[in-house]
């Protein structure tokens, strides 16, 4: 890292990156960033952090800067092609990420699912008992003086994770969940052995994933979970409204009980992985618990709002386990209410290959709706539609477009779960508006 540089990043509002920006300007760099002119969800916590974000342009690019290139583009972007033809420093946003852990004592938190939400909680956790750096997928990123840990999410997409090598490695499963990259389930298990290799002093496995048990490493692996044969075990688990409580043990010793606002079955997993985390680095864990207590969740990860009579919940999603562990969730808390799924289907290739499971998690919700696929820059086309996968769907619904949300206005006093990992807030607020003006006239 360089004083006298300008860290310019090529996509700035991208969720890393954005993340990644915020780190550096917080340790005192000079940041800046370029971007499309539409409004995204992460470019407030650029505003507030004072970086500047300009159109792209390839102007931008000047004598002096380091360039950091989002992974959403090419070398044939402007920008990142002028930089390299100037001979500017230019990195991968993973690349960069490798650099930044150097230093600290780095988690980095990978898996198919549930990566976001367990670094963000175990970036809540260790900031509370030691200074952190965090980088996290919902777009929030932070540096702090004299940092002692780093928390950051590795992702597996086209083996990015690999240009990190962190001290630990939390792994909450393994699943194909990138169709358009990886061949099979046994190349992402190669990727997650090849991560494994790279990791320092330990990894904390899911002990339920049998792909997670076939990784063999030169550290120590512990398994979480709730099995006998499992290192650090949640037992006496109890669900309720207002969360679940539990206590864990470590190779037959009590460590503790515990208990966290969250709901599912994934979120008490998630838990216990940053409690075994925090078992190794941290011997207070009554600090633990006090602030697994206080933790509220991270960004589009069933987040809520109440309108009129009803509850939505926001969720990022997009893979059959993840919409079971979403609606898991949703019961726990609403027990009594009627769970109305709205989902949108993400990339082509991704519902042709699940287009069964999608139908059998999405049949777990009272009434399902289904919009339009949503496609991606490298997956514009597909020899699938969504009234494909709404066909397979048992429960009341069916295809809903944004030009039409009045069915949802149909329901009173329940809950309406929308997933998706594309613009399926579109949705979400265009119902909301509806669901108020009706409350408004009936006023």
């Amino acid at each position: 890292m360089d004083a006298k540089k300008i860290y310019h990043f090529v996509g700035v509002k991208g969720t890393g990156m954005s993340a990644m920006a915020r780190i550096l300007k917080d340790r005192g760099y000079d940041v800046q960033g370029s971007d499309i002119d539409k409004y995204t969800f992460t470019q407030v916590g650029l505003e507030q952090a004072g970086i500047k974000v300009l159109p792209f342009n390839v102007d931008n690019i000047k004598e002096g800067l380091t360039v950091i290139a989002g992974n959403s583009f090419t070398d044939d972007q402007p920008e990142i092609k002028k930089a390299r033809e100037m001979g500017l420093p230019v990195f991968r946003y993973h690349e960069f990420l490798g650099e930044m852990i150097k230093g600290h004592t780095s988690i980095g938190v990978c898996g198919a699912h549930g990566k976001t939400s367990t670094t963000g909680l175990l970036a809540h956790v260790l900031s509370g008992i030691a200074p952190t750096d965090y980088l996290i997928g919902d777009g929030t990123g932070k540096g702090v003086p004299n940092a002692r840990f780093f928390a950051y999410e590795a992702d597996e997409y086209r083996r990015h994770f690999l240009a990190t090598s962190p001290d630990y490695a939390i792994m909450t499963n393994i699943d194909f969940d990138h169709p358009d990259y990886y061949t099979g389930i046994e190349d992402v298990k190669s990727a997650f052995q090849t991560f494994a290799n790279q990791t320092k002093k330990g990894i904390f496995a899911w002990g339920d994933d049998e792909n997670l048990r076939d990784i063999k490493a030169d550290v120590p692996i512990y398994y979480y979970g709730t099995r006998e044969d499992d290192d650090f075990r949640a037992v006496n688990v109890v669900k309720s409204t207002s969360g679940s409580e539990f206590d864990v043990e470590y190779k037959g010793k009590k460590l503790g009980h515990f208990q966290i606002h969250l709901y599912g079955e994934h979120n008490v997993l998630n838990a216990l992985a940053v409690i075994a985390v925090s078992y190794f680095e941290h011997d207070n864990l009554d600090e633990v618990q006090r602030e697994l207590e206080t933790f509220k969740g991270v960004k589009r990860r069933f987040a809520q709002r109440k309108v009129a009579d009803m509850t939505i919940i926001d969720d990022y999603a997009h893979h059959p386990s993840e919409i079971d562990a979403t609606i898991d969730a949703a019961r726990q808390e609403y027990p009594n209410k009627k769970i109305i799924a709205v989902f949108q289907p993400h990339t082509f290739s991704r519902t042709i290959a699940y287009l069964d499971d999608f139908a059998k998690s999405l049949n777990k919700a009272d009434d399902v709706y289904i919009t339009k696929i949503y496609s991606s820059p490298r997956e514009k086309t597909g020899k699938i539609s969504s009234a494909d996968l709404a066909n397979k769907i048992t429960k009341n619904g069916g295809l809903i477009e944004a030009e039409n949300m009045s069915p949802l206005l149909e329901y009173h006093d329940a809950v309406v779960v929308f997933m998706g990992a594309g613009d399926i807030q579109k949705y979400e607020r265009i119902y909301e508006n509806l669901l108020n003006d009706v409350t408004n006239n009936m006023n």
